[in-house]
């Protein structure tokens, strides 16, 4: 059928009769083999009809044009920027809509196209940055959920940064087997944080035994996600622990008593610029005073020397076969060593011996609660 004919009937025809010629208009532009003058033609109809005033017209060239790679950039484009009714359509489907139309469509799209975006097939890392940045909560939570979502760690950084606080996307989080290791120790703090600032808790406990009960339950959490955490990963861990102030001696004794050696090296290698290479040999088969020398080179005091060294060395012999210790019984030679310290050397303050010691007694009352624990579930499954 001529073009003309189009024209001429689009002119004075109904909204029914518009779509109906529209998508076959549609139809023929996408499917027909046609000489290059009458496919430039075809396209400047279709072109017009962007700007037909029934959105029904529109939508039937959405329709049409979504899911083609052969559809007009440009018509494709202008759909993706037209009320959500008709955008959603191209938005979801189109494959011609680059990162760059994407993120423009997210910046100043409404929520549901956001939402659009965020669960298409594909979502790169900079649109998903986007979304992270400046969507609606409610996108951000079906980017999480979409598992073909390219998040990127420093997205995830963000994410935690701006919409922590809300309990839907930590959810969706805690299951994300994507999330880095410094992101998950974000997680667990910032859960923790929203635990400690509930009313009930407030109302039970206080306000200063609440943040005491989760500063102490943080660095738990952080052991903790040592051992489910890939070697590959512990510089990133330990420098965004160490951006957050969390690299305090307390941490790094009970990261040695608990036996996360490697963790423990990692530490060492950013505190004292030393090779990781030369910090693992020395953690393998160091002498004390050697052990003692990375130590100080890791800005760590004097008096906690002996008892990392004796942490190191039983974790050593336990590696090796030599002997076979439970955590508790290691803490135990940890807090024999802090007592024989004070029984002989009096310019060490109390005070600091004080602090380790009561850290150390949580660490072994720990041990041995899980220790009962475990066997109770033992004498459960025989």
């Amino acid at each position: 059928m001529p073009i003309q004919h189009y024209l001429r009937m689009i002119e004075n025809a109904s909204v029914a009769q518009r779509c109906h010629a529209t998508a076959a208009l549609a139809h023929i532009y996408l499917h027909s083999e046609l000489e290059h003058d009458e496919r430039c033609a075809t396209e400047a109809v279709l072109t017009l009809l962007l700007d037909d005033p029934s959105p029904k017209v529109r939508l039937a060239l959405a329709e049409a044009f979504s899911t083609s790679v052969r559809a007009p950039a440009h018509i494709v484009a202008s759909l993706a920027r037209d009320q959500i009714e008709i955008s959603t359509y191209i938005l979801g489907r189109s494959v011609l809509l680059n990162d760059s139309d994407l993120i423009d469509c997210v910046a100043g799209g409404c929520g549901k196209a956001q939402r659009v975006i965020a669960s298409r097939a594909r979502v790169s890392p900079t649109v998903c940055a986007a979304i992270i940045e400046v969507g609606e909560t409610d996108a951000v939570l079906e980017l999480l959920a979409n598992t073909q979502a390219k998040i990127m760690p420093v997205s995830y950084r963000r994410l935690l940064e701006r919409l922590g606080h809300i309990a839907e996307v930590r959810s969706l989080l805690v299951d994300d087997e994507r999330l880095p290791a410094d992101c998950r120790h974000m997680l667990a703090v910032r859960t923790a944080e929203a635990l400690c600032q509930m009313d009930i808790v407030q109302a039970l406990m206080g306000s200063r035994r609440a943040e005491r009960i989760t500063q102490d339950a943080c660095m738990k959490a952080s052991i903790d996600l040592v051992a489910a955490t890939p070697i590959e990963e512990y510089p990133a861990l330990v420098e965004h622990l160490q951006l957050r102030g969390d690299i305090t001696t307390a941490f790094v004794i009970r990261v040695a008593a608990t036996g996360k050696i490697d963790f423990f090296g990692a530490i060492l290698v950013a505190l004292s610029g030393y090779k990781h290479s030369r910090v693992r040999s020395l953690l393998i088969d160091g002498r004390p005073h050697v052990l003692g020398a990375l130590l100080s080179a890791a800005g760590l005091s004097e008096s906690t020397h002996s008892l990392l060294c004796i942490a190191v060395q039983a974790w050593r012999d336990i590696a090796n076969g030599k002997r076979k210790l439970g955590l508790h019984e290691i803490v135990g030679s940890m807090m024999a060593q802090i007592t024989d310290m004070d029984r002989h050397a009096e310019t060490i303050p109390v005070a600091a011996n004080d602090d380790m010691l009561s850290l150390l007694n949580g660490i072994y009352r720990d041990a041995i609660r899980e220790n009962a624990r475990r066997n109770m579930l033992l004498i459960a499954a025989a």
